[in-house]
């Protein structure tokens, strides 16, 4: 049976539907807001399976038609999900993940379609919220509801939900999900914002959240939810944990003691082997239990030496960071390289400069026509930064979403495209890893830029903050491992400036935290910035002035758009010929902006030259070099502008008698000449004599 209730929500349509579509699916949800409406499934397998951890996958898929609009390319339909898509499967995935039943293993899929866009409210916070919903309704164990806002600021007011075209004039945007009284999720961009101002977002996107949260419950109680069904849990063997737990406790102890990555695991993996060799014969393959006893007792024992004596893995106090060393200048073709170390995380961050035919082209339902971004930072994770053997395969959405916070940190930073009109692209290869990769993408990809000549607004650097809570007992980590990132409650990655934050993400596995928490987070992982943006201003404070020999040269000229058709010519042949004699690019935009790049300096300068020549109007007493076109009895027909001849009478053409105008110049030469008069048949009256004059006779 069909139902539907509509609300208003921060001053849009609110439209919540289920039993019309899809209805062989655990749950459907056919969800409003504005004109923008999505398809939100929620499946579930009955069995658990074999796999050691749990299987969710949630996808978001925006369809061309719900804009009106064909695919573009070749193949007129939908294929891989492009990186709006992949990042928004990732904002909806991280909140629902941690409140499913720790020991369900049963494979589970969630599926948004976007099916209709009106370019005007994004799909992907109202894809958590029909998510929660479809779940809630369906008979899959799940612990929500839980729902998400966009939040920004515009002309210091705070804005709900902003449409695209609101966020065009906004400092600060962050998508915040979380439940009745908690945050679990915070996702964004900034500029330069303080921390007081950052929680400011946070609260006011609490507020609307707990409005969402109680439209669901009203919503779901209508139309009443479906039992959960009964799973099969999935864990270690309770006695071969016990075993473990009494026979491994010290050496665990001991082996969470070695600083070095390395060299801890490979006393955890011969521990493990230790215990399973030895509990085999009672328990015959418990190989996976024992290592499941070990993760448990692992996470237990970090976490109360944190809380009970400050002292982290690698011996470091809760707000240390590690050592840092920074390089620039390591590649020497490339535009621009830096390469950042912090303790046993490396990135490699390489810029380069291109020309607005490099820019990447986006084809998205969210506007009516197609656009392009001239900033982008790639980010890749390859297996031998772990010591791992792992196959090279498509970009993992991992990859992408690190990559895109990255470009959100740094974006804010960079010079307006008309004072610096290059295409940017960063790419950070991870060398090593050991927690906060993206953030030493951040700290590299800041310096690459430097290098590279780009002339940031400021350094920018980046850490990650994670949390050990028990009870009343907390404990805030600057600069966190790998290992306190997985057995933590936090992972709060933080970047930005000396002077404010450009971009945040945060999960949070604990409920209930605390504003002052947040607060005491905030303000910790400010010092650790600061830190890090000393260090690496010894080794580069600002941009380099001169950019890489490598670096093409890009020069922007406005024209008259009427003369556009001039500097291209006949079937392109005019500009082609431009391009041939200079080795320059050139691109014109309708606008009449011609933007010319060339990696010869003298290259661009000629190619400026030529194409000011074609759009300049002939200015009578000024001296023109040109080309002989013609000669005849009379004289010579000279091209002094691409496209402009004017004569040059036999007997300007030297000082005394002249009897043949080929005895002085012949077609092909190439010639000075003077502007004497333009007639009122817009004829052009050149004169060679004058222009060799010294300049107080001519």
């Amino acid at each position: 049976m069909a139902h539907r209730i509509e609300k208003e929500f921060h001053g849009r349509p609110l439209i919540i539907e289920t039993g019309r579509m899809a209805r062989q699916a655990d749950a459907a949800v056919y969800i409003q807001y504005g004109e923008t409406a999505l398809l939100v499934t929620t499946t579930a397998d009955r069995k658990p399976t074999h796999l050691p951890f749990f299987p969710l996958t949630v996808e978001y898929r925006e369809k061309t038609y719900a804009a009106g609009k064909f695919p573009g390319g070749f193949i007129k339909r939908e294929t891989r999900p492009g990186d709006k898509e992949t990042i928004s499967a990732r904002q909806i995935d991280r909140p629902l993940r941690p409140l499913f039943p720790s020991d369900y293993k049963n494979e589970t899929q969630v599926v948004c379609f976007v099916i209709s866009a009106d370019q005007e409210n994004d799909g992907d916070v109202i894809g958590l919220l029909g998510s929660s919903i479809a779940l809630s309704l369906s008979p899959i164990p799940w612990d929500g509801p839980i729902a998400a806002v966009r939040v920004a600021r515009m002309d210091g007011k705070w804005l709900v939900n902003p449409t695209f075209q609101d966020l065009e004039m906004c400092d600060l945007e962050i998508v915040v999900a979380g439940s009745e009284d908690s945050i679990v999720m915070v996702e964004g961009a900034c500029l330069e914002v303080t921390e007081d101002e950052f929680l400011e977002a946070m609260e006011v996107g609490q507020k609307a959240i707990t409005e969402l949260i109680a439209i669901q419950r009203e919503f779901v109680e209508a139309v009443g939810a479906t039992p959960k069904f009964e799973y099969e849990p999935m864990g270690p063997n309770a006695d071969v944990v016990a075993k473990v737990m009494e026979q491994a406790a010290d050496r665990v102890g001991d082996a969470l003691r070695i600083a070095d990555k390395e060299e801890r695991g490979r006393t955890l993996s011969a521990l493990r082997k230790d215990l399973t060799a030895g509990l085999e014969e009672e328990f015959p393959d418990c190989g996976s239990d024992v290592g499941a006893a070990l993760s448990k007792l692992e996470k237990q024992i970090m976490r109360s030496r944190i809380l009970d004596d400050g002292v982290r893995i690698d011996g470091r106090g809760p707000t240390d960071v590690r050592d840092i060393t920074t390089e620039v200048g390591v590649l020497p073709r490339a535009h621009g390289s830096a390469l950042f170390t912090r303790g046993q995380t490396q990135a490699l961050a390489v810029t380069t400069l291109g020309t607005v035919r490099d820019e990447q082209r986006i084809d998205s339902v969210d506007v009516s026509e197609e656009t392009s971004k001239s900033f982008m930072v790639h980010y890749n994770f390859p297996g031998f930064a772990t010591g791992e053997v792992r196959f090279f395969r498509g970009t993992s959405r991992r990859e992408t979403g690190h990559g895109m916070l990255a470009e959100k940190a740094l974006q804010a930073l960079l010079p307006a495209y008309e004072d610096f009109p290059y295409t940017i692209r960063v790419v950070s290869d991870i060398l090593e890893s050991n927690g906060s990769s993206s953030m030493a993408s951040v700290c590299g990809g800041s310096m690459s830029l430097m290098d590279a000549g780009v002339p940031m607004r400021a350094p920018c650097a980046g850490i990650a903050m994670g949390l050990i809570k028990e009870g009343d007992k907390v404990a805030i980590l600057t600069d966190i491992l790998g290992v306190e990132d997985a057995l933590g409650d936090m992972d709060f990655k933080i970047a930005g400036t000396e002077q404010g934050i450009t971009a945040v993400q945060m999960d949070i596995k604990a409920e209930g935290l605390s504003v002052d928490t947040m607060r005491a987070a905030l303000s910790q992982a400010r010092e650790a910035r600061l830190h890090i943006l000393g260090v690496m201003k010894k080794t580069l404070s600002t941009a380099r002035e001169e950019m890489s020999p490598h670096a093409p040269r890009i020069v922007n000229i406005q024209i008259n758009p009427s003369k556009i058709g001039e500097v291209i010519g006949p079937k392109g042949k005019t500009i082609r010929m431009i391009q041939e004699q200079t080795g320059a690019d050139i691109n014109i935009e309708d606008t009449g902006i011609v933007t010319i790049s060339a990696v010869d300096r003298d290259a661009g300068d000629r190619a400026r030259e030529m194409v000011e020549a074609i759009v300049e109007e002939p200015e009578v007493g000024r001296v023109y070099r040109g080309v002989v076109k013609n000669t005849t009895d009379f004289g010579a027909f000279v091209e002094i502008i691409p496209g402009v001849e004017g004569l040059c009478h036999i007997s300007e053409l030297e000082e005394g008698r002249t009897e043949s105008t080929e005895d002085v110049v012949k077609p092909g030469d190439e010639v000075k000449v003077k502007l004497l008069a333009v007639d009122d048949r817009g004829r052009l009256k050149l004169s060679r004599r004058a222009a060799m004059a010294p300049a107080e006779e001519s």
